[in-house]
């Protein structure tokens, strides 16, 4: 194990991804981050996690939609900032629609981004964890992970086969020093949910107010959106050498939603 540890968080110029990266960065970690932004359109995010604390923040741009792009993420990661300990896919989009009208170009979309994504990541990390003896690997996966929603075929079996990725990683580098988990959120409170709020407001003819409480919370008993932060603090544990023995766990943090 190194000193300082180096991270890649994918996904990570917004949202979920970006809550961890700024956690990761405040601990002075090195942190790669990944989106398919320009550099000139994500240069305040990366100045300003460098003010976080003293580790150095690299941005990598990878379409991962493309499987050669996804493949190449860690080398470059490596190449970079000189190795990799800790993953985090986060990537992830999704597409609401019957399975009889499910276009096959967005199901293979789906699949590249949240599912095979992570399998090259993961592929491409595990050679670097096992010859340095340590390593965290965390998977954003979803409470439909753990759970089926109508209209979401592709997204339910993409988190699915994420669960059951992280389970199988966990189990063939269990005496490695490797942990392997998967995190499972319910809705959480992000810039794409928040537009999500705002356009079935205007689709139903009802206030934002009525959406989160009738549509959107309605499997979540809490009535809450989970917080990004509430996340990249669930991160920052799995990486800590006090959770050395939790691994193929899919965590749910999801305000009670898979508790029914």
């Amino acid at each position: 194990m190194r000193a300082r540890h180096i991270a890649l968080v994918t996904g990570s110029t917004s949202g979920i991804g970006l809550a961890v990266a700024r956690k990761l960065a405040a601990m002075d970690f090195d942190v790669a981050v990944h989106g398919f932004e320009s550099d000139e359109a994500v240069a305040d995010q990366i100045r300003a996690l460098q003010a976080l604390g003293d580790g150095r923040i690299h941005y990598v741009r990878a379409d991962l939609t493309d499987s050669t792009a996804s493949i190449g993420l860690v080398q470059e990661v490596v190449q970079a900032l000189g190795g990799i300990d800790i993953l985090v896919n986060n990537a992830g989009i999704q597409k609401v629609s019957s399975i009889a009208d499910f276009a096959e170009d967005d199901w293979q979309r789906l699949m590249a981004v949240n599912l095979d994504a992570a399998f090259h990541a993961m592929r491409g990390a595990l050679p670097h964890m096992v010859a340095g003896g340590w390593g965290r690997i965390i998977n954003v996966a979803s409470a439909h992970g753990l759970r089926a929603s109508p209209f979401k075929s592709a997204y339910v079996a993409a988190k699915h086969g994420l669960v059951g990725l992280t389970k199988t990683a966990a189990l063939e580098v269990a005496e490695k020093g490797i942990t392997v988990n998967a995190i499972c959120p319910g809705y959480v409170w992000t810039p794409l949910v928040a537009k999500q709020v705002e356009d079935q407001a205007r689709v139903h003819g009802i206030s934002e107010e009525e959406v989160i409480s009738r549509i959107i919370l309605a499997p979540q008993p809490s009535k809450q959106f989970v917080q990004p932060e509430e996340i990249a603090e669930l991160v920052a544990y799995l990486c800590s050498d006090w959770a050395r023995s939790i691994t193929g766990a899919a965590i749910a943090i999801d305000g009670g939603w898979t508790a029914k």
